[in-house]
């Protein structure tokens, strides 16, 4: 079985998503899916093929989506920074960071299909993504800022994920989570800075608005100011 290329992947998702702006961030543009259940059974067969996980880079996530309204109406967040923003999806946090002035910006992602969504999406939105790709928690990356969007929805993740972003802010990084009330998100280490509203597609949700937070991460032996 052949692997599925680059060419062969963009063409995808250009083939299964329009151009849009999500609810709460029109001043972004991006690939995605209107139907979702449509998106799930055309990527069924791909995906057995591949072992790629299934398309979330196809959705603007509520953690997202919460990341980019705040790093858009507080530009001075990001501005002149190196940003690296983790499981980034079609990375709508990344552009916003780069939107904002962000010096470098970085998006990680272990899905391939989602790097060809991201690149789909930088160059719509004008604005230049660097691209990590793989499994970026085994490493700390030399940001200022760190984003982390909707990453505490199962609890292995969720076991992996929080002492890497500790790690990351004992190091000295502004490190940035938003949660819309997953069930593993720590109870303690996380300071709200902002909260949003945010609309959500009942395809993929329980409910019509999530209420999003987002959160500062506060390294072991800080102080929450």
């Amino acid at each position: 079985m052949s692997p599925v290329t680059s060419l062969e992947r963009r063409a995808f998702v250009q083939a299964q998503t329009r151009l849009m702006a999500p609810p709460l961030v029109p001043e972004i543009q991006l690939y995605l899916a209107a139907v979702a259940t449509d998106l799930w059974e055309a990527t069924e067969a791909k995906l057995a093929e591949t072992g790629l996980p299934p398309p979330y880079w196809a959705f603007a996530w509520p953690g997202g989506r919460a990341l980019a309204r705040l790093l858009l109406d507080r530009p001075e967040l990001a501005a002149g920074k190196t940003v690296f923003d983790f499981a980034a999806g079609g990375g709508i946090a990344a552009i916003a960071a780069a939107k904002a002035g962000a010096s470098r910006v970085t998006a990680c992602e272990i899905d391939a299909f989602a790097l060809e969504a991201m690149a789909l999406n930088a160059a719509a939105n004008g604005v230049v993504l660097e691209m990590a790709a793989g499994d970026c928690l085994g490493a700390l990356p030399e940001a200022d800022l760190v984003l982390a969007g909707d990453v505490f929805y199962e609890k292995p993740m969720a076991d992996r994920v929080w002492p890497w972003l500790q790690a990351l802010a004992a190091r000295g990084a502004a490190v940035l989570v938003a949660d819309p009330g997953r069930a593993y998100l720590p109870a303690t280490g996380l300071v709200e800075i902002a909260c949003y509203d945010v609309p959500t597609d009942r395809d993929l949700e329980d409910r019509d608005i999530r209420r999003t937070r987002v959160l500062r991460v506060v390294a072991l032996g800080q102080q929450v100011a």
